[in-house]
């Protein structure tokens, strides 16, 4: 490696850390904000509701940022959490429009089953009939979403009141998986959460997977010509993100007791703001896991800190899509940069052997 590629590399380390080091300086200061308004912020009731609201975006955008990393996108992420929780509820339970039931392992399995099936289509769709993943997983998300209504006939479905009851020894199992709650009524569905960051940034900071993933993301063509298995990975990433939306969909509609087939509108969108708002560039070979989940909890804290402090949803809906333009701004800004001090390193060394 050069002399100028090396220096390059310890600029965009040192950048990463930067932006690490602020998105903490974010979080801190917008707790401060808060609680200076609203001492009930740091109360532990609202501590374990703003943990709470992280699982699902957080198990999601993790995969999410795999995905980004290759220089894709998975839009139909929202869709599939909604679907995977929407067929196990119409198996286990009945109604809908199907005319029988299961038991719930079958259903479970049917759910992450439908969530693997879409993910597998967005890879194929993407690698082999060459859409941009953009358009493919757009038109999976209305897909899923349709999907979702037809097999339930937009009934929303909850177990304990059902008729007739499921087994007992099912309700207990499924209310666990998720909403069971633990020392200081924190919810199982944590435990899930810190179990995905675990795995999600072995995955991508210490495997020869991960290490390709950025390789291939930062430069297509040099994975080419290097003869790196691109469609491959791929497929795995558009899968990884497909199943973990349907895992979240799932544990969700565990700890909520109820689930409906339009509840996950907007989560594709915050997804993919806390994966940007982390440092990961839509144009791949860029981000980390650590910066994904400082994402989810700024992303998270806002969502919490503003409805404490009475602001409407929609004026919520206006922060977080400023805050995503002002990272998507940064990344170009701090690219530009990096690209700028690259080109006088190579100069300056082109002088230096002359």
């Amino acid at each position: 490696m050069t002399q100028s590629a090396l220096a390059l590399l310890g600029q965009q380390k040192v950048l990463n850390s930067l932006r690490t080091l602020g998105l903490a300086l974010a979080i801190v200061l917008i707790a401060v904000i808060v609680q200076s308004q609203r001492s009930a912020f740091l109360s532990p009731e609202n501590m374990l509701t703003l943990v709470r609201s992280m699982v699902a975006l957080g198990m999601v955008a993790f995969a999410q940022m795999l995905v980004i990393l290759l220089g894709e996108i998975d839009l139909s992420v929202g869709a599939v959490y909604g679907l995977a929780g929407t067929v196990t509820a119409t198996l286990w339970l009945g109604g809908g429009s199907l005319p029988f039931t299961t038991p719930l392992l079958v259903a479970l399995a049917a759910g992450l089953g439908i969530a693997l099936l879409t993910g597998l289509l967005n890879g194929f769709l993407t690698v082999r009939a060459g859409l941009p993943s953009f358009i493919t997983t757009l038109g999976m998300l209305n897909v899923a979403d349709g999907l979702s209504l037809l097999i339930s006939n937009a009934t929303t479905f909850t177990p304990a009141y059902n008729e007739p009851l499921p087994p007992a020894w099912e309700l207990s199992f499924f209310h666990g998986l998720g909403g069971a709650l633990m020392a200081y009524d924190i919810p199982v569905e944590t435990l899930w959460l810190v179990g995905a960051f675990i795995l999600f940034w072995i995955l991508r900071h210490r495997t020869v997977f991960g290490f390709r993933l950025m390789a291939m993301g930062g430069n297509a063509e040099a994975a080419r010509v290097a003869r790196l298995p691109l469609k491959k990975y791929k497929y795995v990433v558009f899968v990884l993100s497909a199943l973990m939306a349907g895992l979240a969909g799932i544990l969700d509609f565990s700890y909520v007791g109820s689930v409906g087939p339009t509840q996950s509108s907007s989560l594709s969108f915050q997804v993919i703001a806390a994966v940007v708002i982390g440092g990961a560039s839509l144009n791949g070979g860029r981000g980390t896991i650590m910066g994904t989940l400082l994402g989810v909890i700024l992303l998270a804290l806002l969502n919490n800190g503003l409805a404490l402090l009475g602001v409407s949803s929609f004026v919520q809906l206006l922060f977080i899509g400023l805050v995503t333009i002002g990272a998507v701004w940064l990344d170009l800004v701090s690219q530009k940069l990096i690209r700028s001090a690259g080109q006088r390193s190579v100069r300056s060394g082109t002088g230096a052997v002359a």
